[in-house]
């Protein structure tokens, strides 16, 4: 069952589709259950829908932060540099909104100085081991979204996957850990550049992230990155 990352904890836009977007449909945002937790990642944006915690998501210049297109509901709103989604690290509300299959660019009314998360124009290797992020929840059930943001290592086995609205996706399989509801529009990273933005998951062991690489184009029109 897939998961589309969206939100379906309380006050979490059902974030991976399960199944992970808000809590339209039912389905469940994906979080981070198993792996470790990050003590610094300064690219890193907790994203906010109506004041409430819903998504994960990175800074990818001053004036965008990258995200799903399923995490996009009500008023938006980021908190940019903290490890911790409650506090520190700097917030702006979101002016826009540009969306493309499973993937969506905030553009921020406040524009944020930090180091900003660099994009991949590749796919990942077959059978690479590449790392997730996101506050996501913890467990499959019965817990809370996590205050401090995690990650986890997936072994990518295919890059010709669909994501939750039709875009080519990243397909990987757990290693020490997998994104669950609350890790939607998290990063997907190998060799230290985005390849893919969490979409669904089934939360036990499968995750399928939208394609950084297919969608290239698309982002460098719209937050000239």
């Amino acid at each position: 069952m897939r998961i589309r990352l969206l939100a379906a904890l309380t006050g979490l836009a059902a974030g991976l589709l399960a199944p992970a977007a808000a809590q339209a449909d039912d389905t469940a945002t994906p979080f981070i259950i198993g792996g470790s937790t990050v003590s610094s990642a300064p690219w890193a944006a907790a994203v906010f829908s109506n004041g409430s915690f819903t998504c994960s998501g990175t800074i990818i210049s001053a004036n965008y932060v990258l995200t799903a297109r399923h995490c996009i509901s009500g008023t938006m709103s980021v908190r940019v540099g903290s490890v911790n989604r409650t506090s520190g690290g700097t917030t702006s509300a979101v002016s826009a909104t540009s969306t493309r299959y499973d993937l969506a660019l905030m553009r921020l009314s406040t524009p944020i100085s930090t180091t900003y998360m660099a994009l991949s124009s590749a796919y990942p290797p077959v059978g690479s081991t590449n790392s997730i992020y996101g506050w996501g929840m913890t467990c499959y059930s019965g817990c809370d979204a996590s205050t401090t943001l995690k990650t986890a290592s997936v072994q990518v086995t295919s890059t010709n996957q669909t994501d939750a609205y039709g875009g080519r996706a990243i397909g990987s399989t757990r290693i020490n850990g997998n994104a669950w509801r609350g890790d939607s529009g998290g990063p997907q990273v190998y060799n230290n550049a985005q390849v893919g933005v969490a979409s669904t998951a089934d939360g036990s062991s499968r995750q399928y992230y939208g394609s950084v690489a297919y969608n290239r184009s698309w982002i460098t029109s719209v937050a000239g990155v």
